[in-house]
């Protein structure tokens, strides 16, 4: 184990919810194999939520964030109103989060872009993120709006779509030459 990768909490059926509340911070995304800097994110390092409140439905195998929510994995930053987390107990009886969705204000950023949509859901297990509804991405002075972002965050790819009779639209900024 590296200095940079916490452990995922085993969570046995009693007093799960509290492992849960204490630890679900320090959940890490199934290891996958790292890619090369600059070609995507490396989505094995942990994800860690803050929120003002938590709310436990281990029957679901949920955890509910509410209020003023941040997840960091990484350099990528979601921010949203509600982060509602999947997991899933594996063989040997520890919790992996499978999926999070994200409701309200939700911002996504990374050292190059920022995007931001009325909803989202990271699908941790396809390393893919959706943001949904007024859907607006900018890097730099560039702007695209449209309804539907998908992104790819091992290859980097991302697609925006339009609906409902809407058109995908963007706003590209020449760069100046270096004088």
């Amino acid at each position: 184990m590296t200095a940079a990768r916490r452990p995922r909490l085993p969570w046995r059926r009693a007093g799960a919810a509290i492992a849960l509340a204490v630890g679900l911070a320090a959940l890490a995304a199934p290891v996958r194999s790292q890619v090369d800097p600059g070609e995507g994110y490396d989505t094995s390092l942990p994800i860690e939520i803050s929120a003002d409140s938590l709310e436990v439905q281990q029957d679901l195998q949920t955890a509910i964030f509410r209020g003023n929510v941040d997840a960091v994995q990484g350099e990528l930053n979601l921010r949203a109103d509600q982060l509602t987390v999947h997991y899933r107990s594996g063989e040997d009886g520890e919790n992996t989060v499978s999926r999070i969705d994200a409701e309200g204000n939700v911002f996504l950023s990374s050292p190059s872009e920022m995007a931001q949509g009325d909803r989202g859901v990271y699908n941790v297990d396809a390393d893919m993120i959706e943001l949904t509804g007024s859907v607006v991405l900018t890097r730099g002075e560039n702007v695209i709006k449209g309804n539907r972002l998908t992104l790819n965050l091992v290859t980097g790819k991302s697609k925006m779509e339009s609906g409902g009779g809407e058109r995908v639209k963007a706003l590209f900024v020449p760069q100046s030459e270096p004088q």
